[in-house]
């Protein structure tokens, strides 16, 4: 699989894990090196725009993206 097309100007590594090169490691082998899709951040990216995507969404936060993602859809509804 290849590897996520926003890894190298993805904000959360970028700026909220540039502390800590080791967890964010983790996270790019099991997220932008293994499934972008399964990515909280990038569900965001595809659902409703990459401006949308809170800087502090972590990758395994896919709830979280889910529920961001509905209310978007639930707020242009009405």
């Amino acid at each position: 699989m290849p590897n996520c097309d926003l890894i190298s100007t993805c904000i959360f590594f970028n700026d909220n894990m540039a502390d800590m090169p080791s967890t964010a490691e983790i996270f790019k082998n099991i997220y932008c090196k293994g499934d972008p899709d399964h990515c909280a951040r990038m569900m965001v990216v595809k659902g409703l725009g990459r401006e949308k995507v809170p800087s502090s969404l972590f990758p395994n936060q896919t709830d979280e993206a889910l529920e961001i993602i509905s209310k978007a859809a639930g707020g242009a509804k009405q």
